[in-house]
């Protein structure tokens, strides 16, 4: 607080135009958030003036990093030609064609944010089964739309109340209750709860929509055999298969979970680092269900591919976000996991480290996490102490525990060593 006035300053002039003093809910802290001036590579600036090394980088929307010279070329050059016609430009075509060679999809369909994606995947599944419910991992963000804001990080007391039921009830306020009959729950790498729900109500499912990496919980990874077991299971049954890879896609390999773990779902869903930061969605997948688009079923928005947001996704995609950049992530997210490790072990901390591509975190349990109720498990009280002594020290990460870093092809040994030293301080003041 002594370090922030600047943003103490903000946070009190936004209170009065910004519920919470935030564009986002999730930006929210306590006790305000800090505001940000700018951002060059791997590093950003506050109001205060205060620089720090980014491992936050937009919640994982920014591994190209911050003013990358590719991509600011090309939104300028967008800028310049015009930035909405609300008509496909040929840069939206093109990147297109990018997104089904990455992700091995036959069509795609743009949004502008995850959440819309997620939407449009839900709706086009739901208009082709002519099923009305879904099933969705306990615990799991899907973005903030009626249909998915069941299960959402529940408390635990939550979890206890329902469980016996098979009702979940709704993460907000101004969602009918009765919305929870359409979303059906089961956790995270458990096949046998999901080959049990689709045995009893497979009639009723349209599909079955999950980050195949679990990421709003820190990172949970698929047991091994879980992505083909249930792709076998929702092709037995008739069930649309939906990747939610607004976290995973262009991240944590170049195809995202798609290549890294080599299961093909019938819709995938795609944000944040697929457009270098600027703010675009998309969807795709199997042709014939892609084709039921404007047959019956909705899909539009005015901003759907707009120039800026092609031109900023070819540039992140095919000039930044290249094999070179794949490898630079594994040896930087190897260097700073192992260094991270090593000081849990040293100082015998209860945590565990995932390394996962250019993602990655610290999770307070000495277990790896299998699920929503293994995360329960996690130490809230030393992230928030983690949290504090980093960005007291210069480094700037996610503000919760359920997040992860993300690293940028701008990130060079010099920044992940220094996120290894005060992660070590840490360590060591917390042993005493």
């Amino acid at each position: 607080m002594e370090a922030t006035p600047g943003s103490r300053r903000l946070y009190e002039r936004a209170r009065k135009t910004l519920p919470l003093g935030v564009a986002s809910s999730f930006q929210a802290a306590d006790p305000y958030p800090i505001y940000l001036a700018r951002g060059l590579g791997a590093e950003v600036w506050d109001v205060d003036g205060r620089g720090y090394v980014d491992f936050h980088n937009g919640f994982g929307s920014t591994a190209a990093g911050h003013a990358h010279p590719r991509v600011v070329a090309a939104i300028e050059g967008a800028a310049r030609s015009g930035t909405q016609f609300a008509v496909t430009t040929e840069a939206a075509v093109t990147l297109a064609e990018e997104l089904c060679r990455r992700f091995r999809l036959e069509r795609v369909r743009f949004t502008n944010s995850g959440t819309e994606a997620t939407m449009d995947a839900i709706r086009l599944a739901r208009g082709v089964t002519g099923r009305d419910a879904i099933c969705k991992i306990e615990g799991a963000y899907h973005g903030h739309h009626d249909t998915v804001m069941f299960s959402v990080a529940p408390s635990l007391n939550l979890i206890e109340a329902t469980e016996h039921t098979g009702l979940n009830p709704p993460a907000s306020k101004g969602i009918p209750v009765e919305m929870r009959k359409w979303t059906l729950v089961v956790p995270y790498n458990d096949l046998g709860a999901l080959e049990r729900i689709f045995a009893e109500r497979a009639e009723e499912i349209a599909c079955f929509i999950l980050e195949p990496v679990m990421m709003n919980i820190g990172i949970v990874l698929p047991r091994p055999g879980y992505l083909e077991g249930v792709r076998e299971l929702c092709t037995r049954h008739g069930v649309v298969l939906i990747f939610d890879e607004v976290k995973c896609g262009a991240t944590i390999a170049a195809g995202g979970a798609i290549e890294r773990f080599g299961v093909q779902p019938d819709l995938a869903c795609f944000a944040k680092s697929i457009t270098g930061g600027v703010a675009a969605g998309a969807f795709g997948g199997r042709a014939d269900l892609m084709e039921e688009i404007g047959k019956g079923i909705a899909q539009q928005g005015t901003f759907n591919g707009n120039p800026l947001a092609a031109a900023a996704g070819l540039a992140s995609l095919t000039e930044v976000l290249t094999p070179e950049a794949y490898e630079h992530f594994k040896q930087m997210g190897s260097r700073l996991a192992e260094g991270c490790a090593q000081a849990i072990a040293a100082h015998d901390i209860p945590a565990h480290v995932i390394d996962l591509g250019c993602k990655g975190c610290v999770s307070y349990r000495r277990q790896p996490l299998v699920d929503y109720r293994s995360f329960l498990d996690t130490d809230e009280d030393l992230f928030n102490a983690s949290w504090a002594w980093l960005v007291n020290r210069g480094v700037f990460m996610t503000p919760g525990n359920e997040e992860q870093w993300t690293l940028s092809v701008q990130h060079e040994a010099r920044h992940i060593d220094r996120f290894i030293d005060v992660f070590g301080e840490f360590c060591a003041a917390v042993a005493g």
